[in-house]
């Protein structure tokens, strides 16, 4: 009987032995889907530097480029569902799979958190017939495509999917639009100064210095609200009537079928990182906008997403 009872003891103690081990065990990999000095890499090391804090282990970022995002987010779909292979996602999941570029999309992914949501800002030059956004709309309602151009983005980047989503939201064909194709907002905005182009969306950040220097006005935000550091620029629900949420934005993911105990383990630690006043004051430092959503509420965000980016890219005709 005794013999029988440590038997029994030293086979309990076999079977629960793994399951009081705490994730994570070892350093976890946060993957990053672009460049190293970029901003998407900016955001991902100051999460992996508070992810580590908080999870007791190493968040080591790594830099799987090319493709437009597509190896970085491949990387993450293809991982271990172990918790130990990270992402931070960019809005670019949600387009590729309506592109034709890859199959891959959010649904390959678990969502964990969104951290970052930039919304799109309309901007034209000060000189620029248009003094507010219904005025512009009313003009492009019933202008022939490609009457006006606008750049700061390569074709089928997120702000340009945001202004496109925004004319439709509005009824009108997002082809009126011709995209003068730049790598960023800086050209896009010299092309606007100098009237190259008459429209140039971006984040209000990226036109801060020439709104500042009254060079460039902003008719409205793609935004739910008015933008805290912007107080003066209208939402589009404002501006027309009409409600539209556009822009880019990042959030930690993890491979599909992710185990609910880690998600929630790291859900719970990235929201009190995201919380922190050293990760909110380096996002506003670096004109980066803060928004968070919760795992359920981010998967519901992507679909969204998803949908919508679907419904413009074929009106744009950008689908392979």
């Amino acid at each position: 009987m005794k013999l029988k009872m440590t038997l029994l003891a030293i086979l309990a103690a076999t079977v629960a032995g793994p399951a009081l081990a705490e994730y994570p065990e070892r350093p976890v990999t946060l993957i990053v889907p672009w460049s190293a000095g970029g901003g998407t890499d900016a955001v991902g090391r100051m999460i992996a530097e508070g992810l580590s804090q908080e999870l007791g282990q190493p968040v080591n970022v790594v830099n799987r480029t090319a493709a437009g995002g597509i190896v970085g987010h491949t990387a993450m779909a293809e991982a271990d569902a172990d918790g130990y292979t990270l992402g931070l996602a960019t809005a670019e999941i949600t387009t590729y799979a309506a592109i034709g570029t890859s199959q891959i999309s959010a649904s390959d992914l678990t969502p964990i958190g969104l951290v970052n949501f930039d919304a799109s800002a309309f901007n034209v030059a000060q000189s620029s017939e248009w003094q507010d956004a219904a005025q512009a709309l009313e003009a492009m309602r019933t202008a022939e495509p490609g009457t006006y151009k606008a750049s700061g983005f390569p074709v089928g980047a997120a702000y340009h999917l945001a202004f496109a989503s925004f004319l439709n939201d509005n009824g009108i064909d997002p082809k009126v639009m011709t995209v003068v194709p730049s790598q960023g907002a800086a050209p896009g905005f010299q092309e606007l100064v100098a009237g190259g182009v008459a429209i140039v969306p971006s984040s209000l950040p990226e036109a801060a210095s020439l709104r500042d220097a009254g060079l460039v006005k902003t008719l409205a935000v793609l935004s739910a609200e008015r933008l805290a550091a912007y107080p003066d620029v209208p939402t589009a629900q404002e501006a027309v009537g009409t409600a539209s949420v556009g822009g880019t934005w990042r959030g930690v993911v993890g491979p599909a079928g992710l185990p609910d105990d880690v998600t929630a383990r790291v859900e719970t630690a990235l929201k009190t990182v995201y919380d922190s006043a050293q990760f909110q004051e380096f996002m506003t430092n670096r004109g980066f906008g803060t928004r968070w959503l919760p795992a359920g509420e981010f998967a519901t965000f992507m679909e969204n997403a998803a949908t919508s980016n679907a419904t413009v890219i074929d009106q744009l005709g950008l689908a392979q």
